[in-house]
């Protein structure tokens, strides 16, 4: 805390995870722009799944740097999106395993993490795993959650 009671000068990070779900996009355009509009940062976390292949080793080398690349490839693709719309670069991060859990553990780690913006789903199925994982048992950091489908227009003036 500073003299003035408030936190710390640091910015605050806006934490989303990037994956291959159209909601994906809703979350990390508002948190590119809620970075934008007060001054923080965007960290992006993609997470490589372990293959769950034992048969042959080598055959799960292959499989687990393909994921690698895929997670790379998305990671950066989020990156330049964020860049885009904000002219800001936000920090990479790509973790191996267990998509909730790799989120939990991050965000345990890394207590510089300010908000995690997730999009809920749209689909039948319900919100998806890591809103309903966050949204109701795991407290370990604030969540804002947008709606997956918000146009960009209305995300914009929302952020």
């Amino acid at each position: 805390m500073t003299m003035s009671g408030s936190p710390s000068s640091r910015p605050r990070k806006f934490l989303v995870v990037v994956d291959k779900t159209p909601e994906c996009e809703v979350a990390l355009r508002f948190a590119a722009r809620r970075a934008q509009h007060t001054g923080g940062r965007v960290s992006l976390l993609c997470v490589a799944q372990q293959a769950d292949f034992q048969q042959w080793k080598g055959v799960e080398e292959i499989m687990e740097n393909e994921a690698r690349q895929d997670a790379e490839a998305l990671v950066c693709e989020a990156a330049k999106t964020v860049n885009e719309l904000t002219g800001l670069m936000p920090e990479l991060l790509i973790e191996h395993g267990d998509p909730a859990e790799c989120l939990l553990d991050l965000v345990r780690r890394d207590k510089d993490f300010s908000i995690l913006v997730l999009a809920a789903g749209t689909a039948k199925e319900g919100p998806g795993p890591l809103v309903s994982l966050f949204a109701s048992t795991v407290q370990a950091i604030p969540v804002t959650i947008v709606p997956g489908n918000l146009s960009d227009e209305a995300v914009d003036e929302l952020a």
